[in-house]
């Protein structure tokens, strides 16, 4: 395989774009040289600690600059880094620690004592790599503060690790949002992949200036994370999500390229701060991680036109893009493969499906996975002869374009017939009350399943259950598509990545009906 080692990349712009703004955290900017010392120092001390090449450093991070050099220190290190999500619990997360066997952690102060809950159940980290960053007091026996792991470790570059592109970066756990979370595998071939094929199709360049504001101990902050380094250009990064801080930094920073989940979205245009005129400098908004519903995409490029991309994808390593010059054209679709993918869609047989025929979308390209994670068994079964089955139903049209229809394990079965949650939610997204739709299937003893939507209301609008029932089935293409119930909520579940957790509404929804209540 190919030299290719994405950890070089911060030393080559510091050494020739010095002086250039490289990272912004909570009003503190670091310039390139300064963010190469920075990762440097973590690095070396990683090394200093008795790691070695192939060993697995998890974070328990929200976003911070810990969280970020930690990205890069492993791979300038060989090391490979484990992203936890903040969310999880104690079980969850020791579950993820021993199915990675990491050996060392980065977390932060706030989860001491859960860490210490599972600290003696996994032998494989030794006392001094439980590392512990914004502490407000001394940590606790056999755990680190951040500041003293790093104390007096060289700022210089650390050795040469000897990699080549088949080595692995990172063990990236799926979101949980379909099942039980798995470990998909990622070498630096792959991860450089990301670098260059998306820095190509978000038009970036070195003097772009990329702001995100969601987690990025997820794949989707891969897509600008990447093009980012390997660019050399400018990443702002937020804490944590909230509209009006994003408005008034793009502003500030005069932000080129920006990443939203479709809530997201929906707040940011929300806001009373929402001014197109202050978004001028956009060249880039993209969705990603869940369809944004047509009525929310005609809104958005009704305010900023010549800006909107939508990325479908799949951690595994399968990805379509709707470019910003078809996004008014091909407004229901999501795009066509990226450069040097292929895609097809296949029946229940496994042949290919005709032209507007609905199927599972499978594809294959340079970015797929290594595996799942010690389990060869799930691998076989993503990674049929080269492509990826993502368990998604979707179709193409005449021109090759791909229409997401839903994921294949949400749709419903309603006397027989399929139902398309999706469907019913593009429908129901143009009603002037609502804010977020999600649609399940609950079990009716009559049809089998019957579709039911939970309904988040703008604020300041009011809507009855009847009435949005009603008006909803007046529209709906077909009769299978009727709404058997409506439900309100304050806000959807979610996971640190912003997605909608649909399984939980579904479940919360079918344990308080219970059958035949709809």
């Amino acid at each position: 395989m190919l030299n290719v080692q994405i950890g070089r990349l911060p030393a080559r712009h510091a050494r020739y774009r010095p002086c250039h703004t490289a990272f912004v955290f909570n009003d503190r900017s670091y310039n390139w040289k300064e963010f190469d010392a920075v990762i440097n120092r973590l690095a070396n001390a990683l090394l200093r600690a008795g790691l070695k090449k192939g060993d697995k450093v998890a974070t328990v991070l929200s976003n911070s600059l810990e969280l970020m050099t930690a990205y890069w220190a492993v791979a300038k290190t060989g090391l490979v880094i484990v992203p936890c999500s903040t969310l999880l619990q104690a079980a969850g997360l020791k579950t993820l620690l021993f199915d990675s066997d990491t050996v060392c952690v980065i977390a932060d102060g706030a989860f001491a004592t859960m860490l210490q809950e599972i600290r003696s159940d996994i032998p494989a980290i030794i006392d001094g790599r439980w590392i512990l960053a914004g502490c407000k007091e001394a940590p606790p026996r056999g755990f680190r503060a951040f500041e003293d792991f790093v104390d007096q470790a060289s700022q210089d570059e650390p050795p040469d690790a000897g990699l080549d592109g088949d080595d692995v970066y990172n063990i990236m756990y799926s979101s949980g949002t379909t099942g039980a979370p798995k470990g998909i595998v990622h070498s630096h071939y792959v991860r450089a992949q990301y670098c260059s094929l998306f820095a190509s199709a978000w038009r970036m360049t070195p003097e772009s200036v990329v702001l995100h504001a969601g987690a990025i101990v997820f794949n989707g902050a891969m897509l600008d994370l990447m093009p980012w380094m390997f660019l050399g250009c400018a990443y702002v990064l937020h804490p944590s999500f909230n509209p009006e801080a994003v408005i008034r930094d793009i502003e500030r920073y005069q932000v080129t390229h920006m990443i939203m989940v479709p809530s997201q979205i929906i707040a940011l245009m929300n806001s009373k701060e929402f001014d197109p005129a202050r978004l001028s400098s956009l060249q880039m908004i993209q969705s990603l991680g869940a369809p944004l519903l047509l009525e929310h995409k005609k809104r958005l490029n009704a305010a900023l036109p010549g800006r909107f991309y939508e990325l479908y994808g799949l951690t595994e390593g399968f990805m379509t893009v709707l470019d910003r010059d078809d996004a008014v054209r091909k407004a229901g679709s999501v795009g066509v493969p990226t450069s040097f993918f292929e895609m097809k869609i296949l029946d229940e047989n496994g042949n290919e499906a005709p032209t507007g025929t609905v199927g599972e979308i499978c594809g294959r390209g340079p970015i797929l996975m290594s595996e799942y994670y010690k389990r060869p068994d799930l691998t076989a079964k993503a990674l049929k002869d080269g492509w990826l089955h993502s368990g998604d139903a979707g179709y193409v049209d005449e021109d090759g374009y791909l229409f997401l229809v839903d994921r294949i394990k949400d749709m419903i079965i309603s006397g027989g017939v399929n139902v398309y949650p999706k469907d019913i939610e593009e429908v129901m997204a143009a009603h002037p009350a609502i804010n977020e739709v999600a649609v399940f299937g609950s079990p009716d003893e009559k049809w089998g399943e019957a579709p039911v939507a939970a309904v988040v209301l703008r604020s300041g609008h009011q809507a009855s259950a009847e009435e949005i029932k009603e008006w909803t089935n007046a529209r709906v293409g077909a009769k299978f598509q009727r709404l058997h119930d409506v439900v309100f909520m304050d806000s959807f579940p979610r996971n640190a990545a912003a997605k909608t957790l649909k399984r939980e509404i579904k479940e919360a929804y079918v344990k308080g009906r219970g059958l035949g209540n709809v």
